[in-house]
């Protein structure tokens, strides 16, 4: 089964995100299961109901970063990554008190089966962030480092006319501790789902439980037509033949301007012997796995290479010709130097 997507939502007291995660949790199609903190102040609109598809998991011990080696996080990642609930991704959404480097690394080593590292979202009040989380002027907070997708919400707390320079504001401090972070303004935390995973799209089981989406589907959608909403764009190449590792991993490594997530599937000649693997990059973190037989939900997987970059402000043919030559196939076995940094990456990705 290939592996879920964990996403740490973080972000200060107040910075907005349950609003965040309630605006991805009315995407249509989305199937989302939920760790929440049995002492945070998450509040999920109408979305405790016991027996539903995408059950949110509890835990205790209050602060996730602060668990012990047998905390609950583990049961809770496993719980949710049941073949049968055949989910999309899995949000833990952090206390505010949290420490977004410590959650990023319980979730890189959790022990859980099935699961992979889906990136870090940290949330900011733009409005008071300066004067209740990056306070001192020569050192940019740590929380920065963690980072793989930086919201800056609340910007309509400003004039049109100084929205944007707000968000420059911020995003230059950022950079100083993390300059590949990708960082974006919202109000009310109306991000595009597709910036943190893909969305299947219908019941798995056709049992007809209610799922997160069905319980909010009398909230206004606010999507993508409002006009605060911010838009992914989307890359996508397909290819026939073996490719060379390398320049895949040159990709991963240094995806085009704007792109926050990279997938799709290769094929690479090793000797006498193709094989084919999958690839997800979010921010800077790198996942690659042997492709397997089938996908979630019994689907066999599509023949040939495919690669998708998503991100915002993306140069749209500055990235398919990126995604083209790392496509382009060759004669013969891979690379031997490719080969084996596709394989360290695979290694650490175990």
């Amino acid at each position: 089964m290939e592996p879920i997507p964990v996403i740490a939502l973080t972000g200060y007291l107040g910075a907005g995100k349950t609003t965040l995660l309630n605006h991805v949790l009315r995407a249509p199609g989305a199937r989302i299961g939920v760790v929440i903190n049995d002492f945070g102040e998450l509040n999920v609109d109408a979305g405790l109901v016991t027996g539903q598809i995408d059950e949110p998991a509890s835990i205790t011990g209050g602060c996730i970063c602060c668990l012990p080696d047998d905390g609950g996080l583990d049961e809770a990642l496993a719980k949710l990554a049941d073949p049968k609930l055949a989910l999309d991704a899995i949000i833990v959404e952090a206390s505010g008190l949290a420490d977004p480097v410590a959650i990023a690394r319980i979730i890189r080593f959790s022990g859980a089966e099935r699961v992979r590292p889906g990136g870090v979202v940290d949330v900011i009040d733009a409005a008071a962030h300066f004067d209740t989380v990056d306070t001192v002027a020569d050192a940019p907070p740590a929380r920065y480092a963690a980072a793989s997708l930086v919201v800056v919400n609340k910007l309509d707390r400003f004039p049109d006319g100084t929205r944007d320079d707000e968000l420059r504001r911020i995003e230059a401090r950022v950079r100083e501790r993390n300059p590949d972070a990708h960082v974006v303004g919202v109000v009310g935390g109306r991000i595009d789902p597709t910036l943190l995973y893909d969305v299947s799209g219908g019941d798995a089981d056709g049992s007809g439980q209610l799922s997160f989406r069905d319980l909010l589907a009398d909230e206004p959608a606010a999507h993508a037509d409002h006009p605060d909403h911010v838009h992914a764009s989307s890359v996508t190449v397909l290819g026939e033949g073996c490719v060379d590792p390398g320049a895949v991993v040159d990709l991963a490594e240094n995806p085009p301007p704007g792109v926050y997530r990279l997938k799709g599937t290769v094929a690479v000649r090793s000797g006498s012997r193709v094989r084919r693997y999958v690839v997800n990059v979010v921010g800077t973190s790198i996942h690659v796995m042997t492709a397997p037989a089938t996908t979630r939900g019994g689907r066999t997987p599509e023949p040939g290479n495919s690669l998708v970059a998503i991100g915002t402000g993306v140069d749209t043919d500055v990235a398919r010709t990126r995604l083209e030559e790392a496509l382009r196939p060759v004669e013969g076995p891979a690379p031997a130097v490719g080969l084996r940094r596709l394989q360290r990456y695979r290694q650490l990705s175990l």
